[in-house]
């Protein structure tokens, strides 16, 4: 009984060694899991991180409709090449000379104004009163130095807002006086930009503020974040394979060659990293398992239906886990499938009524706006009352609102201003 005893023990403290390096190494994302094994392998010089080298192919990433919109609005973003791989800091220094900033004193000004610029190329307003300070001087001359931003390359940067950005390109286009009035005007009252349309000269200056970049600095923006996928779903046929991403996690490698592990020091440096290499399997299994159940309760989703119904607590329950640690698990995580790269969380989907989700009801709130007529677009209280009736359940406005405001679609009102960007007048 003794033996016994001491053996559980034994075995739960084994166990509760390797669930506190576990946790963390869990919790982290493919990308950072090198990160987090790092300082273990500098606490112990018998361990090696090695890293992993599959490059991914970047897959089809789901993105919401007016995310499109939004990117098919933005003018010729390839031209960035042409700047070779400056900075938009570096670009914005070399221009800081006279005659447009003449005294030592309008360049320090305009040094800081560029050290202040956000990654879009905006200037925050908070910033001024920053600048006064440590410059010792007004606000108001700090404000006349940077609108002499609207002369520099790329144009549009330094500007408070995208209604100033506006302006400052504006003045980079050779046009009548007429057109370039009548296309400030509409600049300044962007929110009502739809009450401009019977004006004659409204199709040519709509033309002229589609050419405009916004953010000013968007050839400058970095490369939108590669998601690096936990976990492969293949398609094949009428089957389903779940896959890690096992080329891409690094690697343990202990050496205890030539060691005497009867030394204290040595037995724990070993143990320690069989803790570590056993806390990796452990996330690769729980991963794994994580897969195989989404397959199991989102079968349909991979033939084309929505997503069903699913709880942490069930996935909790199969895997006999605390759904506090099912959370850590897929956090930050994402699948890859034949339907996009998709976060593991998003499978998570809770019951509006007995069979169906949430998430059934956001994609066909979707496929509403996508098909919308674009002069007159669904208001919430429409999408509502063609939800109620497609799925037969009651709901409230306010719901819907919040679906459509997860789902990254603008209000009716503003999808009407991004059609309207969007028109193509020249057919």
């Amino acid at each position: 009984m003794k033996l016994r005893t001491r053996v559980e023990h034994n075995t739960k403290q084994k166990l509760s060694s390797t669930l506190r390096s576990w946790l963390p190494i869990l919790q982290s994302d493919l990308e950072s899991l090198q990160e987090i094994l790092e300082p273990f392998a500098e606490q112990n010089p018998f361990i090696e991180i090695k890293v992993g080298n599959e490059k991914v192919d970047k897959k089809f990433e789901k993105k919401s409709f007016f995310q499109q919109v939004a990117k098919e609005s933005v003018s010729n973003v390839i031209e960035a090449l042409t700047i070779g791989k400056k900075s938009l800091y570096d670009v914005l220094y070399e221009q800081i000379n006279p005659p447009l900033f003449p005294t030592t004193k309008s360049q320090d000004i305009a040094y800081e104004i560029i050290q202040n610029l956000d990654n879009e190329g905006y200037f925050p307003k908070y910033c001024f009163e920053e600048i006064s300070k440590k410059l010792n001087c007004s606000i108001e001359n700090i404000d006349k130095i940077r609108k002499r931003f609207s002369n520099l390359t790329p144009c549009g940067v330094g500007a408070i807002d995208f209604k100033e950005s506006f302006l400052f390109q504006l003045d980079e286009f050779d046009i009548d006086d007429n057109l370039y009035d009548f296309a400030s005007e509409m600049i300044k009252n962007f929110e009502s930009i739809e009450s401009y349309t019977l004006n004659p000269l409204f199709k040519d200056a709509l033309k002229l503020i589609k050419k405009f970049k916004n953010p000013p600095a968007i050839e400058f923006l970095e490369d939108e974040k590669q998601i690096i996928p936990d976990i492969f779903i293949f398609k094949i046929g009428e089957n389903i394979e779940v896959k890690l991403n096992d080329a891409y996690y690094p690697d343990i490698v202990l050496d205890t060659e030539g060691l005497d592990d009867k030394q204290e020091f040595v037995s724990k440096k070993i143990k320690d990293a069989k803790d570590l290499i056993d806390a990796l399997e452990m996330r690769k299994a729980t991963l794994y398992k994580i897969g195989l159940l989404i397959v199991e309760y989102q079968y349909d989703f991979f033939f084309g239906k929505a997503i069903a119904p699913m709880k942490l607590k069930d996935l909790a329950i199969e895997l006999k886990r605390n759904p506090s640690t099912i959370s850590r698990a897929i956090s930050g995580k994402y699948i890859s499938c034949n339907r996009g790269v998709i976060p593991l969380k998003q499978f998570f989907a809770t019951a509006v009524e007995e069979d169906i989700s949430n998430s059934a009801i956001k994609d066909y709130m979707c496929e509403l706006v996508k098909h919308e007529d674009y002069k007159k677009p669904f208001s919430d209280m429409k999408l509502l009352n063609l939800i109620e009736k497609k799925f037969g359940v009651k709901m409230v406005r306010r719901t819907i609102t919040k679906y459509r405001q997860q789902s990254n679609i603008a209000g009716s009102s503003e999808r009407k201003k991004l059609y309207l960007l969007k028109t193509d007048f020249t057919q």
